[in-house]
């Protein structure tokens, strides 16, 4: 007959002891995933409107989360209209954001919906609304990524409530921001070049009023053949009135942008030849859409210092395309 001794059997006790404490440790982490919905192992599925939001959270998530936007290059945000497909990807995100300041006017009460079941925040919302510009009428820019400081602020917004969504991942993600903000500071850093251009010549003219905040940072008249949003007609007396600017300053160049018709600006140009005055396309713009994901314009760094690159060029006294 085998026999075993007390100290076999003490050993024996302490492993069945640790498995036991083990099994706890995974029934709890189980229902502790059920009761809130959450796998820690898991990627944070965000979901975005427009890429200056999404793709600057790619890089702080970085591979916490993956992000999807929902408007790619040369989508208008004034005018988009939600598919079943969007409807679909924004029900299965675990965090929705977007800018809010009535940029995306067609998907408000989608939002509104959603945000009665998970973590929705319009970023542009969290800006203190004296640091916001109005139209003649009122209506608030929402065009708030061309300020790089009022985009650090909302852009930190989303990140708190990325954390708050993970507090396990929140010192990564605090790590990230900082080193992105880092960057934008540079960006500020390089757009002072603008300032080199002479006051005189220091004005912007594009198709929309997105440029504001861009103008407000950097020191420039900004005229938009339209409104701040692309909902309306461009009649023949906002043709003439920017025409009557472009005459009375001696404007070297006007500016197309990526998500609108070039037809408004070539007119102006036209119209402004006709006048005597030689105006050239200074080039293209990147407005309410940035380029396409993989290049540099498709992200919100690239996308801004292209914009810098291109005024600074067409006004100093050069020009990208041909007339």
């Amino acid at each position: 007959m085998i026999t075993f001794s007390k100290k076999f059997w003490g050993i024996i006790l302490l492993c069945c002891t640790f498995l036991l404490a083990a099994c706890n440790d995974k029934s709890a982490t189980n229902n502790e995933q059920k009761n809130t919905g959450k796998d820690n192992n898991k990627k944070i599925t965000v979901v975005t409107t427009i890429a200056q939001i999404g793709e600057p959270l790619s890089v702080i998530g970085g591979d916490r989360v993956e992000v999807k936007s929902l408007m790619g290059p040369s989508v208008d945000p004034h005018l988009y209209q939600a598919t079943h497909g969007d409807i679909q990807t924004l029900e299965n995100a675990d965090v929705v954001f977007y800018n809010g300041l009535h940029l995306e006017a067609n998907m408000v009460d989608i939002f509104e919906e959603i945000e009665k079941s998970k973590s929705v925040l319009a970023i542009g919302e969290t800006i203190d609304k004296s640091k916001l510009l109005h139209d003649e009428n009122n209506a608030v820019d929402p065009h708030i990524w061309f300020d790089i400081d009022l985009w650090q602020q909302a852009l930190d917004a989303a990140v708190d409530q990325l954390k708050e969504y993970s507090p396990e991942n929140a010192s990564y993600f605090e790590e990230n921001k900082v080193k992105y903000f880092e960057k934008l500071q540079q960006l500020k850093e390089d757009a002072k070049k603008l300032t080199e251009i002479p006051e005189e010549q220091r004005i912007l003219v594009t198709a929309h009023d997105a440029f504001g905040y861009f103008g407000r940072m950097h020191h420039m008249k900004v005229v938009g053949l339209q409104g701040l949003s692309t909902d309306g007609e461009i009649g023949i007396s906002d043709i003439q009135n920017t025409i009557d600017t472009i005459v009375k300053y001696k404007v070297p160049a006007v500016f197309v942008e990526s998500s609108i018709n070039e037809s408004s600006i070539k007119a102006v140009i036209e119209g402004a030849k006709k006048q005597g005055v030689p105006i050239q396309l200074g080039g293209e713009l990147f407005s309410d859409a940035m380029g396409k994901a993989g290049t540099e314009e498709g992200t919100y760094l690239g996308m801004y210092r292209h914009n810098i690159d291109t005024i600074y060029t067409a006004l100093k006294g050069g020009s990208n395309t041909n007339e």
